[in-house]
């Protein structure tokens, strides 16, 4: 019998990580479904009942295997997420090596997809002689960053010292200040987060293609700089496939009481709050946010994780606290009839895709990029960490499809309630939302043309099939 064609895909830790190739291998397998894929997951403790619930409805062609858990005892402590992702990826690789034994004997395993923080594995495609993808979650200027990042860490590393020095990205139409760069930039050049990020950055080169969640329309320079050899000599194929994002929880009970409630909204009356999977903010600028809601007078549902001064310190582990007793005091009372405060966690694409909802406060994570751009969800801009800050800088100065709050204190962080309050009223009801709101949905309308039958990211993704199919 005819061994199937396989390809196996490894994803590093973080929700934000591991959805997106998910849902970017259900999407290859339904437009290619001669193909069988296989998730080779390495975790830090037990996968979440979320993340069970995703991997547990996957289509007939896709297996997982999640790989036995690394400790995180066994870890660094107090040190930046990034690090974690991918020393986890890095104490799994025997666990890896075994898993793709034992592929090896039982299909035709051609390729090896993993997440740029799990680019270790990258070795292990060598070994086997398979081809090796990495799956780029951030989008396509990201990209174009990490592809100049050891350039210029070799001629220019000084001026990162300096964070209001500019760089020019290829393939932005602006520069940006050092201070808004990916954040993994900003540490001592002797650091270990700086060496990894630049150890990643340098094995981008050594890969057959990146593969990255992006779309023509929406970073057109960017994607023509990353996939052009003028400016990247020796750089890979880039393919971008985007928009990929969630189909939505496979929870119901988990979204009733959010859903019931917007269904008793105006149409693109609320505002969204949420500051993806692990997002944190300070106390100081949580009690920000819910003065400036209640003096905005606009209806809001608020998803609310407990404050920390770490903006990312509950990406790869949770927290089991009352984040509701975190709230100014009376704040539930006096907005009771205004919005909706739910801890930790809402169905984020069942929100997004609601009529109710108006607006989206976000932290300009890639996914929750991604996934208002498609809903066509205008945004405030709020990043947090990661690359973030870049995000937001396209977002509001470049597509122009979000505002951002001025920074009251430069060295605190803080937003003044005031200023919250300027900006939800801007996007929820003045003449420039409405403009931002027209902007949004031409992208969204973009999104749709590019994943239609003959749009760009069909047909990269096809070129991408066809090469699998071909070995």
């Amino acid at each position: 019998m005819e061994k199937k064609t396989c390809i196996a895909m490894v994803p590093c830790p973080g929700q934000g990580h591991l959805i997106p190739l998910v849902e970017f291998a259900k999407t290859l397998i339904h437009q290619h479904n001669n193909l069988h894929l296989t998730l080779l997951i390495p975790t830090l403790g037990p996968p979440t009942p979320s993340i069970k619930a995703i991997l547990n409805s996957l289509p007939p062609n896709i297996d997982f295997n999640i790989l036995p858990h690394i400790s995180i005892q066994d870890l660094p402590q107090n040190v930046h997420p990034a690090i974690h992702m991918k020393l986890t990826v890095t104490h799994s690789l025997p666990f890896l090596h075994e898993a793709l034994t034992s592929l090896n004997t039982r299909t035709h395993l051609v390729a090896l997809i993993f997440d740029v923080f799990s680019s270790d594995a990258l070795h292990l495609a060598n070994q086997f002689n398979i081809l090796s993808y990495v799956f780029f979650t951030s989008g396509a200027l990201t990209l174009s960053f990490c592809l100049s990042f050891p350039k210029l860490d070799e001629t220019v590393s000084s001026q990162f010292i300096d964070s209001t020095k500019t760089v020019n990205v290829p393939g932005s139409i602006i520069p940006f200040q050092v201070k808004d760069l990916v954040d993994l930039v900003l540490y001592e050049r002797s650091s270990e987060i700086y060496k990894i990020y630049l150890g990643l950055c340098q094995k981008l080169y050594f890969v057959d293609g990146i593969i990255v969640n992006s779309f023509t329309d929406m970073e057109a320079e960017a994607i023509r700089a990353v996939q052009e050899k003028t400016t990247f000599v020796d750089s890979p194929s880039v393919y971008p496939v985007g928009p990929i994002i969630g189909t939505g929880s496979t929870s119901k009970e988990s979204q009733m009481e959010c859903i019931q409630w917007l269904n008793n909204q105006p149409p693109k009356s609320v505002l969204y709050i949420c500051f993806g999977s692990g997002g944190t903010i300070t106390h100081d600028n949580l009690n920000e946010i819910a003065f400036g809601l209640e003096l905005s007078g606009q209806k809001f549902l608020w998803v609310l994780r407990a404050p920390n001064n770490s903006a990312s310190s509950s990406y790869l582990m949770g927290q089991m606290e009352d984040h509701l007793s975190y709230l100014p005091s009376g704040f539930l009372n006096r907005t009771k009839e205004q919005g909706l405060v739910v801890p930790s966690w809402a169905p984020q694409i069942e929100i997004l895709s609601h009529g109710s909802t108006g607006g989206f406060l976000s932290h300009c994570g890639w996914n929750s990029t991604l996934e208002s751009v498609v809903h066509s969800v205008p945004m405030i801009a709020w990043p947090l960490f990661a690359e973030q800050r870049m995000n937001a800088i396209v977002l509001t100065d470049v597509l122009k499809v979000a505002v951002r709050p001025k920074v009251d204190d430069q060295s605190s962080g803080i937003v003044k309630h005031e200023e919250i309050a300027r900006v939800i009223k801007i996007i929820m009801e003045e003449e420039e939302g409405l403009q931002i709101r027209k902007r949004i949905k031409d992208l969204s309308d973009a999104a749709a043309v590019a994943l239609s039958e003959h749009g760009s990211s069909t047909r990269a993704l096809s070129i991408l099939a066809h090469k699998f199919q071909n070995i």
